[in-house]
């Protein structure tokens, strides 16, 4: 009888020890779930701004032919411009310092070098952009890696193909993360309006993925296109979806408000809020 009845309590203790060791287990793939997907809201954040940067520089350096004024935000208006003479191929270098600069419309700042090489006028369908970065931060974030914007407009529209490829960002505390994926931009606001950046907006869909430095990924699509207003310098629409092994996460930016906020959403856990940089 006494055989028995240890037999019995091995059994529930080890059963408990199982059960224990898979709680922790799928504990520890939602926080790796619910801090790539904070990585992956300010990955997506980073790169619309590189967006608008690319937007202003073109116009500001009289590349797309246009006479008329600009209109503009500011973002490029603390770095040093250069341009590479004669024909396209056009290198362009905007150098923001080392100690870090903005405009009067934003409170973010940027520093270090930024290359971009047109390949043509970026309003010219299938035209290229390549940007590369050296030693450059918006906001303390580290910013590496390569961002290529292929033209894919056709008459009455104006859209991009974008794909990051080997992205990494260092945050402020030290933690890295890579970062790619191809993204379909498309401006929905202030089309017919080209030399008044002020109005303009862009609708983004599209996959990709996010890695930590202990070399966990997870794969992202984007079920609600994000939308990015040139004069909010935060997304402020959208929702992406980001995979687990056994559940998904829901990374929302909100309802068209311009604010640093978005929130991630797992199952049954409780809601977390992220700020953006």
């Amino acid at each position: 009888m006494h055989t028995k009845n240890l037999s019995l309590l091995i059994a529930c203790l080890c059963i408990t020890a199982l059960f224990s060791c898979r709680k922790n287990a799928d504990n520890n793939e939602f926080e790796n779930t619910f801090d790539l997907s904070s990585k992956q809201a300010i990955s997506d954040n980073l790169t619309e701004d590189d967006n608008n940067v690319l937007d202003e520089t073109v116009e500001t350096v009289g590349l797309t032919g246009s006479k008329e004024p600009l209109v503009c935000n500011g973002t490029t208006s603390c770095a040093q411009i250069t341009v590479s003479p004669g024909g396209f191929p056009k290198t362009i270098t905007l150098d923001f310092g080392t100690t870090g600069c903005s405009n009067p419309n934003s409170s973010v700042i940027r520093r270090g070098i930024i290359n971009i090489v047109l390949s043509d006028s970026l309003r010219r369908p299938g035209s290229t952009a390549v940007m590369t970065f050296n030693n450059y931060y918006v906001n303390n974030y580290k910013r590496e890696g390569t961002i290529t914007w292929t033209n894919t407009s056709i008459s009455g529209t104006r859209s991009w193909r974008r794909e990051v490829a080997n992205g990494q960002i260092t945050s402020p505390n030290g933690a890295v993360w890579s970062h790619s994926g191809i993204k379909n931009v498309t401006q929905v606001a202030g089309i017919s309006t080209p030399r008044n950046l002020l109005d303009d907006a862009f609708s983004i869909t599209g996959t990709g993925q996010t890695t930590n430095s202990a070399g966990i990924t997870r794969q992202h699509a984007i079920i609600i296109p994000l939308h990015k207003q040139v004069i909010c310098d935060h997304i402020d629409q959208g929702s992406i979806q980001i995979q687990g092994p056994n559940h998904t996460a829901t990374l929302d930016f909100g309802n068209g408000i311009c604010d640093n906020i978005a929130t991630i959403r797992i199952d049954n856990y409780p809601v977390r809020t992220i700020t953006l940089p």
